[in-house]
């Protein structure tokens, strides 16, 4: 029996970083209701808050839906975890907190092609009206809004050599890669709190929750949109094994993130006739791009043996090093239980002639074969570099009329010659050449 739980203005699906921002500003209208249903739990797990726990939260069916790519032609058939959070807060309560607005000629771009509203002008209030920024209120930062941004609570020497050899080779330090132009070596920032990880449902839910036309529903399963012709009505969720209706007097909001959203609109009827006539979903309007243009970065990871500098491999490498480490959290929210995956980033142009930067490098103090794996035994750095503005595009495609069945994600990486020279040029690249530490090995990334 299907139990109807009444109409709202809004009904959100997904409370993840847009949900979650959006619940919060729709509902400051006491006369405005809304309904923000999330299929995974409340945040309230130790690893979701403490820096480090993003180890423990990927790929755990607690907060991550799990999902895995399709076999990637080209990287010789390999598979990929392809996370996505699943709790309240969405990807901000698993993801890696590195604070990354983009590059200013890229929003500008958007609106050259006609998307209104979306160049940097355009854009960077917005930023700022959420920012509570470390540095205070700046003519690119805000002071007082929700979302906490503070540098990171850590040192490395290898990391500032790192950044110094970056120097050298031509790559500038800058103070802040959130101004428009990315270019240049600096520490990332992050969305922390006093070392604490900072999400969205701590920074717009929490203080929203108490208002009375704001319903949160977690553990709730959207199954499909509900239609009237081709307008949509409701959602139809289930919550403990219990089928719902939730009725939208104003608009339903999908949500869902990148691949939850085109799957779910796929299972409601709204996608290509082919695919969703292929599993038996009545066709409520035949879209053909759904699913389609999924753009993603690739990360290639690059590790370099290092002598005479001290790296987490060896910090963590034995039980007296991780008791200090752990104590040193406890009674400082310091050093590597508070760190980003990523704490020193690199932007660089893969050709002189590009305008912009496309390349970013992630720097880190150690080094590991696989996500999920111990660290190696020896000292080491990880170099790891994406490209931003990859040719290559792949699709998101319902595995059946079901979207409790994970759908087939096939990102397509490196399938342009475009991606796979960027690609060589990125490891090639030479970034890299000065002494680490005290040693005499140097790191050159032409090598």
């Amino acid at each position: 029996m299907t139990q109807e739980l009444g109409t709202f203005d809004y009904v959100i699906i997904g409370a993840g970083s847009a949900g979650s921002v959006l619940a919060a500003r729709l509902s400051e209208n006491p006369k405005t209701s809304v309904l923000l249903l999330e299929a995974g739990k409340n945040d309230r797990y130790i690893w979701v808050h403490i820096p480090v726990g993003y180890l423990y939260c990927i790929d755990n069916p607690r907060t991550d839906w799990m999902f895995k790519t399709q076999k990637i032609p080209g990287l010789n058939g390999r598979s990929l975890l392809y996370p996505r959070g699943k709790l309240l807060g969405g990807c901000s309560s698993i993801n890696g907190m590195l604070y990354l607005r983009g590059q200013a000629r890229d929003y500008d771009g958007w609106r050259q092609m006609g998307n209104t509203g979306w160049g940097w002008d355009d854009v960077l209030p917005y930023f700022m009206k959420s920012e509570d920024h470390f540095d205070g209120a700046t003519d690119m930062h805000g002071q007082g809004g929700e979302w906490r941004v503070e540098r990171q609570r850590l040192s490395w020497d290898i990391l500032e050599d790192f950044a110094n050899a970056c120097a050298q080779a031509g790559i500038p330090r800058i103070n802040d890669f959130n101004t428009g132009d990315n270019e240049g070596v600096d520490y990332f920032q992050v969305n922390q709190k006093s070392g604490f990880r900072w999400n969205t449902q701590k920074a717009f839910l929490k203080p929203a929750k108490k208002r009375p036309n704001l319903r949160i529903v977690t553990q709730a399963h959207v199954e499909k949109i509900v239609f009237e012709g081709k307008r949509a009505v409701g959602v139809q969720f289930s919550r403990d094994g219990q089928t719902h209706i939730a009725r939208a007097g104003g608009e339903v909001i999908c949500s869902a993130g990148a691949i939850g959203t085109p799957h779910l609109l796929q299972a409601s009827g709204v996608g290509p006739q082919k695919l969703l006539a292929g599993h038996g979903v009545d066709v409520v309007h035949d879209a053909a791009g759904v699913g389609e243009n999924l753009q993603d970065h690739l990360q290639l990871r690059c590790i370099f043996k290092v002598k005479g500098a001290k790296t987490l491999n060896q910090r963590a490498g034995s039980l007296l090093g991780r008791a200090g480490i752990a104590l040193e959290y406890a009674l400082k929210r310091t050093g590597p239980m508070s760190m980003a995956p990523s704490q020193l980033g690199a932007f660089a142009k893969s050709d002189p002639s590009l305008e912009t930067a496309d390349l970013e490098y992630h720097v880190q103090p150690l080094s590991l074969d696989k996500f999920g794996d111990p660290l190696h035994d020896f000292p080491a750095i990880t170099a790891s570099v994406c490209h931003l503005r990859p040719e290559s595009r792949g699709t998101v495609k319902m595995a059946s009329a079901s979207t409790y069945d994970a759908p087939l994600i096939a990102p397509n990486y490196l399938s342009t010659d475009a991606d796979r020279l960027t690609a060589a040029r990125a490891i090639r690249r030479p970034l890299i050449s000065c002494e680490i530490g005290t040693g005499t090995t140097y790191i050159n990334i032409d090598k």
